[in-house]
């Protein structure tokens, strides 16, 4: 990353300046702001970030620029929210990372497809989270069996093709909300409808064969 020396600012004068009618004045706060933000996000890419330390310097620094740019606009479209109450760029660079972090979720699912999560598919994420207990008993292990195929025909047979999908990306998959919503066509509010009325059917669906969720987690539990 390169190096510049930064004007030390009071919140007054970030406000005052990215807010001028002074062009010169505004595109130096901004050219500034950017270059702070860029500076934090890369050191959050590079120490804070397990998964990317396969890519080098050059590419994280790309991803920074990219990201900074992003979240200057968005400390611009949010300045009203500023409160004072830390310093401006501390609260600027919280909202940048946490921009960074909703934009990196949103990359790690973009090739995200509905067809992987129709009811014909394979529900291992199920059975792995489940099944997680310690050495069971062969008979624990005949019953887990058991119980694991009335809950991947409840799942097929309780809930829609939609609730199945929803319920299946985010309570197992643990894909952004954000992310289902849009490929969805939904919105936040109407998929946690969906979600919630997909658990309801299918706590029902399961309690009229008897297995309670007390009975499972005693069942499936360490």
């Amino acid at each position: 990353m390169t190096t510049a020396k930064l004007i030390d600012r009071s919140n007054g004068e970030w406000i005052a300046a990215l807010q001028s009618q002074d062009d010169a004045a505004q595109s130096e706060a901004l050219a500034e702001l950017r270059l702070r933000l860029r500076r934090s996000i890369y050191f959050y890419l590079s120490q804070d970030r397990s998964d990317l330390r396969g890519l080098a310097a050059h590419e994280l620094a790309q991803m920074a620029e990219d990201l900074a740019q992003d979240a200057t606009l968005r400390v611009m479209d949010n300045l009203a929210n500023f409160r004072g109450e830390s310093r401006f760029t501390t609260w600027a660079t919280k909202v940048a990372i946490r921009l960074a972090i909703s934009d990196l979720r949103r990359a790690r699912y973009k090739d995200f497809s509905l067809d992987e999560l129709t009811a014909d598919g394979d529900l291992l994420p199920l059975t792995t989270r489940l099944g997680s207990a310690a050495s069971p008993t062969p008979e624990k292990v005949a019953e887990r069996d058991d119980v694991m195929e009335k809950i991947e025909l409840a799942l097929q047979e309780a809930l829609t093709e939609r609730q199945y999908q929803a319920l299946v990306a985010v309570a197992l998959k643990g894909i952004p909300m954000d992310v289902l919503a849009e490929r969805m066509g939904s919105n936040r509010n109407a998929l946690y409808k969906l979600i919630h009325d997909a658990r309801r059917k299918l706590k029902t669906h399961l309690e009229k064969q008897g297995i309670s969720t007390d009975y499972m987690m005693n069942l499936f539990g360490n």
